[in-house]
Formats: structure tokens, sequence, C-alpha cells
């Protein structure tokens, strides 16, 4: 549920954007990726190269790599299923199938992925057709998507208590502002996956030591 005011705020923000109705319906099926589909609009908007655009969204979604591996083993057998649901592997999604119990999520993979871009698109073609009005009235809309993004951290951080991830993000947040402003994410993101990688290293050598 928490898809339909972040994709309705979304869907206004792209017919602000002068964004067509039907370009940005296509968005939501053929790109389908919230924070993508956001920071996309005002480079739409500059009209800059579609080059520098994929580049921009491939960057933002590099994330998404770190969610697929923890949930291959649970993807469907049809291989059509299995690249649908790699493909509609958001955040969100990721949130629900790892909040489940091990044993339900390959039966469920597919239908969760199916409702979630089902209402994303829903909820942005709502938005599209509202308009500015709601623009108008309700300013800052984009803030939507963070207040969807705190609230799965929360009630990850609730069913896993690990307080690894959030240390992670903060240190990357942190030092990635201290070198630039206009890669920010990118950098935080590359901080991320970099420390992710030490402490993987550190536990296998450790436990190896152990082992030994």
């Amino acid at each position: 549920m928490g898809y339909l005011p972040a994709g309705i705020a979304f869907g206004v923000l792209a017919q602000v954007a002068g964004v067509p109705i039907w370009a940005t319906i296509m968005l939501s099926i053929i790109l389908y990726a919230g924070a993508a589909q956001y920071a996309c609009l005002p480079m739409l908007s500059a009209g800059l190269p579609i080059g520098s655009i994929a580049t921009n969204i491939a960057a933002i979604n590099l994330r998404h790599i770190f969610y697929g591996v923890p949930l291959l083993k649970y993807l469907p057998t049809n291989k059509l299923a299995k690249a649908y649901c790699l493909f509609a592997l958001t955040d969100e999604t990721f949130s629900v199938m790892t909040s489940l119990p091990a044993e339900s999520r390959q039966a469920l993979i597919l239908p969760i992925s199916l409702f979630n871009q089902s209402w994303w698109v829903l909820a942005s073609t709502v938005g599209v057709l509202i308009g500015s009005a709601l623009d108008d009235l309700v300013p800052h809309l984009d803030f939507a998507l963070v207040c969807l993004f705190v609230i799965l951290a929360y009630e990850q951080f609730q069913n896993i208590k690990r307080y690894f991830p959030i240390g992670i993000a903060v240190i990357g947040l942190v030092v990635a502002s201290l070198f630039t402003s206009n890669w920010l994410l990118l950098v935080a993101i590359i901080i991320c996956m970099l420390l992710i990688l030490a402490r993987g290293y550190w536990l296998n050598k450790t436990l190896g030591e152990a082992n030994d």
C-alpha cells in the first residue's frame, strides 16, 4: 500500500515536468524503479542524452545486485517468471520477501512482484491524471519515496534487529558528503559496497582461523 502515495507523487511530478502520460506509464512498466524514475524526471526535462540518462539510472540501481543474491534460491523455476522476478526486484519487494518465512518465499515471490508493480503502475497513472493540482496543494511530493524507504528500513530492523546495514549506510553517506555533492548517491553506494565486501572478507578470515 505504500506504493500508492509514492506512485501518485511520481505521476504528479512527471506531469509537472512535462512528461507525456503515455511515457509516464511506460516508465512505470519498463523501468519500474522508484528512485530511478524520480531521478529520471529532471534529466528528461533537461533534455539529456539517452546515454547520460542510462548511465545515471544504472548507477542508482546498482544496489539491486545485492538484493538479488540472497533471493536467488527462491526464484521460480520457470525461466520467464525468473527473469521477471529479477526485473521486478525493487526495494519494497526485497523488504517484503526477506520478512517472510524462508519456506514460503519461492511460492510468493512472483505474485508479490506482480502485485507490487501493478500498484505502482496504477498509482503513477492516477498521479499523472490528477496533474499539477496536487503538486500545488502538497509541495515536495518527491519526499513520499523517502518516507516509504524509512518505513521499510524500520520494519526490516524490527524483524531482523541488525545494526550493521544502518551503520554502513550512515558511514557511506557521511564519507561521500565530504568529497562530492553531485555524485553523492553513487559514491555512497560504492563505499557501502566496499564496506560490505570488507566485512565479508573479515568474517570468512575469522571463521577460517577459528576452524584451523
